[in-house]
């Protein structure tokens, strides 16, 4: 279908150019039933071929004010929670938690199940799998669990625990999961695509443009990127532009922070960790070390022998 070694160079390039953008592609890629139930049947090496056995209650803004998901959905007996981190979070069983009570309420309530009567009442199994394609090296698979936010006390195991199932998704991990699921294969390959197109040229908007002219033609997710092209650029560049005006937002209040005397000198801590987060946004969002320059400069009214000497020291 595609190079293998074209897509596999990319990962190595390509610092994590937008977390937003991927979690809300991954919704749209399997917004479909159909497309869902084969990422389902991948994961648990079941075959459901029934898309009515499937019943999407996925958490929305407006019915549930800031409680918002993935994707959730029941089938044979099982609650599932699929969230998509295009950064490694160790806190995403904290949020599963918050996620699946909230799930469980709406079930509870829907069916009118009695928890405070004598009788047992039964629920779907929960299941909670995050899809990781972040830069930090993973395993193809790791646990992550609540407890390990607790407090140890000696003696004593925790009353609660939620686990989350990290699946690594980055194109060329879990290799046997991805040959069950196209359309899993798919999205990491357009994903690696967008990455590497952003290295190459420096412009989001080109390369998501170049990636989506190269999918439609090797058909890859061919079907959403020919015939909801606009929809897909319009969402991956929205997006994108909002993460860079909240970093710019960020990277105006150091500025402020400089000129206003918080830190006096390069050499200052707190101006130091500001210059050094700068430029790890600028590793984000694939500005090349030439053009991170100027910028320094400008943001921190910094020589260029300073600017110099920062990249130096930090562009890792």
């Amino acid at each position: 279908m595609i190079n293998q070694n074209t897509i596999e160079e990319s990962n190595q390039y390509y610092p994590n150019a937008n977390v937003k953008v991927k979690d809300r592609l991954f919704r749209f890629v399997f917004q479909k039933k159909e497309d869902l139930l084969d990422l389902y049947n991948a994961v648990n090496n079941s075959a459901y071929n029934n898309i009515d056995d499937l019943e999407v209650n996925t958490l929305e803004d407006a019915v549930y004010l800031s409680m918002k998901n993935d994707i959730s959905f029941l089938i044979g007996g099982t609650m599932n929670l699929y969230e998509h981190q295009s950064t490694y979070n160790p806190n995403m069983p904290i949020r599963g938690l918050m996620y699946l009570m909230t799930l469980y309420k709406q079930y509870i309530d829907g069916n009118n199940i009695n928890v405070y009567g004598a009788k047992l009442q039964k629920l779907p199994y929960p299941q909670y799998i995050v899809f990781y394609n972040g830069e930090k090296k993973q395993s193809d698979r790791v646990v992550l669990k609540l407890s390990d936010a607790f407090d140890k006390i000696e003696g004593k195991e925790p009353s609660l625990e939620c686990k989350a199932i990290m699946l690594n998704i980055n194109y060329g991990h879990n290799r046997s999961l991805m040959e069950k699921c196209a359309r899993l294969e798919e999205y990491a390959i357009f994903i690696a695509m967008i990455k590497k197109y952003q290295r190459d040229f420096g412009d989001i908007n080109r390369a998501v443009n170049v990636a989506v002219d190269e999918c439609i033609e090797k058909d890859i997710l061919k079907d959403i990127l020919m015939n909801q092209r606009a929809e897909v650029v319009s969402m991956l560049l929205t997006t994108f532009n909002q993460e860079v005006y909240e970093k710019g937002v960020r990277a105006e209040g150091y500025e402020d922070g400089y000129e206003s005397g918080v830190a006096d000198g390069y050499e200052s801590g707190m101006l130091e960790g500001s210059i050094k987060t700068y430029i790890e946004d600028c590793l984000e969002f694939s500005v090349s070390k030439e053009s991170a320059l100027p910028r320094l400069m400008k943001k921190f009214s910094m020589d260029r022998e300073e600017a110099e000497n920062a990249l130096k020291k930090f562009w890792k």
